[in-house]
């Protein structure tokens, strides 16, 4: 059993339950297009196999849980999937440093089978470029490198990124702009350094 097929499964029964079989054919749809990339989303962001499943399950249980207040005049449904991930990760970040996250846990925890984990292991292994960027982009100001991460890393669209951060597209592009013209002065500072080293080091 892979973790994509027990997610769907869990999400599904949720889906019956409070919006029928027709929610859950729509959220099925949804899941299917967008479970790729919120993996991928948390796999640069830890190398916990289990913790992966955990907060790609609770984004689109929370995704099916929340579909009536989904507004596709606000932006499109992959921006809204992005925007619930991200609040899930940093709801997940503040509860781990007030150590609040073991008791959370271990109530309800659910255990992956060796399937799963052999296949989140790829998946985050698969995520290695993505974490060294995250790793890179820690030198910006952290509003800069969200608009990097979801635009130049994740695939969204400036303005679906404004949507997923409570933004306008106008902020996000100038924030895009200032964010890139950082990265390549950074870039080219790191290359100088380099080359000063390897001639250095050859005399």
């Amino acid at each position: 059993m892979t973790e994509k097929s027990a997610g769907t499964r869990a999400a599904a029964d949720v889906a019956e339950r409070s919006a029928g079989a027709g929610a859950a054919a729509e959220f099925e749809r949804l899941y299917r297009a967008n479970v790729d990339a919120v993996t991928a989303y948390f796999a640069r962001r830890t190398t916990d196999p289990q913790l992966v499943a955990d907060l790609t399950a609770d984004t689109f249980v929370t995704v099916i849980t929340s579909f009536e207040s989904f507004d596709p005049r606000k932006g499109s449904a992959r921006a809204w999937v992005f925007g619930i991930a991200r609040h899930l990760y940093a709801a997940h970040c503040e509860a781990y440093s007030q150590q609040q996250h073991k008791l959370r846990r271990l109530a309800g925890r659910r255990e992956l089978d060796q399937d799963q984990v052999e296949e989140l292991l790829e998946r985050i292994d698969a995520e290695r470029a993505g974490r060294g960027l995250i790793a890179a982009l820690a030198m910006l100001p952290e509003r800069e490198r969200e608009v990097i991460e979801l635009v130049d890393v994740a695939g969204l669209r400036p303005k679906d990124a404004a949507t997923a951060l409570g933004l306008t597209p106008g902020t996000v592009r100038m924030r895009l702009m200032r964010a890139r013209a950082r990265l390549r002065r950074q870039t080219a500072a790191g290359s100088t350094i380099t080359s000063q080293t390897r001639v250095t080091g050859n005399d």
